[in-house]
């Protein structure tokens, strides 16, 4: 009797549950809704049935790499998709902030979050925190050993990967040095040549990358991705040696994977979508597959969760930052070095402190200088390197291309072991600097070239400025586009100077007003 009556009531309390999950749904009809998708996503698709099933809605995901969801929504104002679901919104947002109000700003709503990190290899690893103080890298570590080759990395590619575009993002926002997000003259000149030096693979999206790297681990000895990615990667058993996750001291960008409303329309199945998404049960899940920290705060983030994301970094406010820097970094096959041409005054009057300062920035740029401007300023390998002394008339000239600390000795030895001149020519040894530079130019057109002048004085030898100016107008289109930063220092004439720089497409920097150093690390990477 006890037992019949235990079993009725079981029997009403599973009634009246199901009773109470189909009212949730009450009303609402089946839908199936079309959604873009990053291909990081993918790893969803097995909780998508279960959602069909709670909430009456399928999500047919198509996933594609498109960074700033492009093309949505189209000309016509209405999209193929009615919802969108990428890594991040927020280089699409920026795009809409620049229509003029001919995109209207969907309803956007997080649904999970994963910093961009990196992963190294143990011994890569290892090398790198045992010469940081505490073992605590950061991106400009990352970049100093990228610079050196110490550091192969793979990175999906930013002009078509929001994963790879946030790693960019937080890569140069380090490179600023700013401690804020980024502004237009922080990218006036790239930063980041030395870090691009590193790269070794790349991919369409992440998922591309990851993939690539598993068939690739004896050319690649980093990952720049989301931490869920590398979590998941080290868990599949795929790999040598499982990638050990760096969090830059310097900053990490945070994505939020939200999911976009493209067809307001949809707007019922979409609040059922998101709800189903945010509940406790589903997030707990989201979590323990994908490796993603949950937003709703009432679940308690896994073991390997618990990393302190730190300082989050702030993507631009603007779209013609994140633009420009896409397009200073270009693409997998734009790896082309600088070639840098410095034209360096050794008259008498840059005789102690003065040279003392010169000897010790260029023994900052070849690796001495461990501030965070000076790794992202180093010269880097592939960069051509140009050194031509001057007094009264150009008394040597040495090139070397960077493949190591050999090559980097040998032109620290050129400005270290230089004599000195009565006399100051700075017109003809400028002149000198674009015959280099044509020559440069002529053998490989897509290398980048630019001319750093260095001078303390007046010129009194050789030709005038009037002169040089009619030689620089007689060179081709191409050679004339090659920059001249002048360096003023000590009694220079400055007004000289800066119409140099003005008449070439460059700009002057004042050593005067801060040191030798800090004028070289400015002009780095400037075009």
């Amino acid at each position: 009797m006890r037992r019949h009556a235990r079993t009725l009531t079981v029997c009403l309390a599973l009634t009246i549950l199901a009773a109470l999950t189909s009212s949730c749904t009450e009303g609402e009809e089946d839908v199936t809704l079309r959604v873009l998708a990053s291909p990081e996503l993918a790893d969803v698709e097995p909780l998508l049935e279960e959602l069909k099933e709670d909430t009456g809605v399928e999500l047919d995901m198509e996933y594609k790499a498109t960074a700033d969801l492009a093309g949505q929504p189209p000309a016509s104002g209405r999209s193929e998709y009615d919802l969108a679901w990428p890594a991040s919104d927020r280089s699409f947002l920026l795009r809409v902030q620049d229509s003029g109000g001919t995109v209207t700003r969907p309803e956007s709503t997080p649904i999970m979050r994963s910093p961009v990190v990196v992963g190294l290899t143990p011994e890569v690893a290892d090398k790198l925190r045992a010469g940081v103080p505490d073992g605590r890298l950061s991106w400009a570590d990352i970049a100093d050993a990228a610079a050196d080759g110490t550091v192969r990395f793979g990175m999906a590619d930013p002009r078509r990967s929001d994963t790879g575009r946030a790693a960019l993002v937080g890569v140069a926002t380090a490179a600023a040095g700013t401690g804020s997000v980024l502004r237009e003259q922080d990218v006036s000149c790239d930063r980041l040549r030395g870090f691009r030096s590193g790269q070794a693979l790349t991919g369409a999206s992440s998922r591309d990358l990851i993939g690539r790297y598993v068939d690739q681990q004896d050319d690649v000895n980093a990952l720049i991705a989301h931490e869920a990615e590398l979590l998941s990667l080290n868990a599949a058993d795929e790999l040598r040696e499982k990638l050990q996750i760096v969090y830059p001291e310097d900053g990490m960008v945070l994505s939020g994977f939200p999911l976009l409303l493209l067809d307001p329309g949809q707007r019922s199945a979409y609040r059922r979508v998101v709800d189903w998404l945010l509940s406790t049960d589903t997030q707990n899940k989201l979590m323990e597959r994908t490796h993603r920290r949950p937003v709703n705060q009432d679940v308690e983030p896994s073991k390997a969760l618990r990393a302190a994301v730190g300082n989050a970094l702030s993507f631009p406010d603007r779209l013609s930052i994140v633009e420009q820097l896409i397009t200073d970094y270009g693409g997998p096959d734009s790896s082309t070095a600088d070639q840098v041409v410095f034209v360096l005054d050794f008259s008498r009057s840059m005789r102690g402190e003065r040279m003392a300062g010169l000897r010790a920035a260029f023994a900052g740029l070849s690796g001495a200088d461990t501030t965070s401007t000076g790794k992202f300023a180093r010269f880097y390998r592939g960069e051509r390197l140009t050194v031509l002394r001057f007094g009264g008339r150009v008394v040597e000239e040495r090139t070397v291309t960077v493949r190591g600390d050999g090559d980097l000795r040998t032109l620290n030895k050129v400005v270290a072991d230089g004599g000195f001149h009565d006399s100051t020519a700075v017109w003809t040894a400028l002149d000198r600097g674009y015959r280099i530079a044509a020559e440069a130019v002529r053998e490989e057109p897509e290398r980048p070239v630019s001319i750093v002048l260095m001078t303390d004085g007046e010129s009194n030898s050789g030709i005038k400025y009037e002169e040089f100016i009619r030689r620089h107008r007689q060179l081709g289109t191409d050679v004339r586009e090659v920059p001249t930063f002048p360096v003023h220092l000590g009694e220079a004439d400055a007004v000289a100077l800066k119409k140099a720089a003005d008449a070439t497409g460059g700009r002057m920097v004042d050593a005067n007003l801060s040191s030798l150093s800090d004028a070289f690390k400015e002009i780095r990477g400037c075009h």
